[in-house]
């Protein structure tokens, strides 16, 4: 029954894609009639009066960076785009669009706002604000299969970022405050190769969470500084994570994952037990935890 169940909610993907891709225009070669496929569209539209850089288109749009030269490539021989290091980094290239590149765009959004007019206009008020509402919930439930995870250097930017906002949540959560040099560590050179991870989960581009491994040869592997930001929350980011840490510690050789929690921490404790963590017996001193977890790994 299940292979049959599965089998037709592939179909049901299927069918809403083509008809999605008809509704809009997308099986046409020249998207909009404008005479050029909708991904380069979509990368002037992403682009923007603004300009982006290169790095942020590829890590917003998934793209590598061969596919993305090519159209950039094509974009520049149409005249509507500029590719240029960044002013204040020159190891930095930067697209930008051109004059032409500005008005191109801004009549891509005239025939898209038309097309957008086209699907609503045959509705009555009552099935407009029903399609509405479920092309809303639609674009919510696919944000979970937009997310990339990367194994990140735990001294970048981003990886800084994330830790400040984890701490500062559970100094605002936890009843006493927080404070990261009583805790027990999870160091930048703990959760570099070999001796731990830590894996970054980016949606558009931007860091929505992140969760790290520490690796103890036969021991079992602790789990750490899982966190997920609240634009993030409710599309099972946390239990991604969960996974994503689960199969880099079993790849690295781990047979169990531990991890500790505070009891204030609700939905991870939830999240935990749901999993298939068992409640132990304290492993460590983490001075901030009141449940410790261990689970066996297949």
């Amino acid at each position: 029954m299940s292979e049959i169940m599965n089998a037709q909610n592939i179909q049901q993907v299927r069918s809403f894609n083509r008809m999605v891709a008809e509704a809009i225009g997308v099986i046409d070669e020249r998207f909009l009639g404008r005479g050029r496929p909708m991904a380069e569209s979509r990368l002037l539209w992403e682009i923007g009066a603004d300009g982006a850089d290169l790095r942020d288109l590829r890590a917003r749009l998934g793209l590598d960076s061969g596919y993305l030269s090519r159209m950039l490539g094509s974009l520049e021989q149409q005249r509507l785009v500029a590719v240029r290091p960044h002013l204040e980094d020159l190891r930095v290239r930067r697209a930008c669009l051109t004059k032409k590149g500005l008005k191109e765009r801004e009549e891509l959004d005239r025939l898209s706002d038309e097309v957008a007019l086209r699907v609503l206009s045959p509705l009555s008020d009552r099935r407009r604000s029903a399609l509405l509402a479920a092309m809303a919930e639609v674009e919510r439930l696919l944000q979970p299969c937009l997310i990339r995870f990367e194994i990140e250097d735990p001294a970048s930017v981003d990886a800084r970022w994330c830790f400040e906002q984890y701490f500062a949540e559970l100094n605002q959560r936890f009843d006493a405050g927080f404070d990261p040099a009583l805790s027990l560590s999870a160091d930048a050179h703990e959760l570099t190769a070999p001796a731990g991870a830590l894996i970054v989960a980016r949606l558009h581009g931007k860091p929505s969470g992140c969760v790290a491994v520490k690796l103890h040869k036969k021991s079992p592997a602790e789990i750490k500084r899982m966190w997920v930001g609240p634009s993030a929350r409710g599309l099972g980011l946390g239990r991604q994570l969960l996974v994503e840490a689960e199969n880099h510690a079993r790849t690295c050789g781990a047979r169990k994952v531990r991890l500790e929690t505070n009891r204030n921490l609700s939905e991870a404790i939830q999240l935990y037990r749901s999993a298939g963590y068992l409640e132990v017996e304290a492993f460590n001193r983490e001075p901030y935890a009141h449940h410790w977890f261990e689970k066996k790994l297949r």
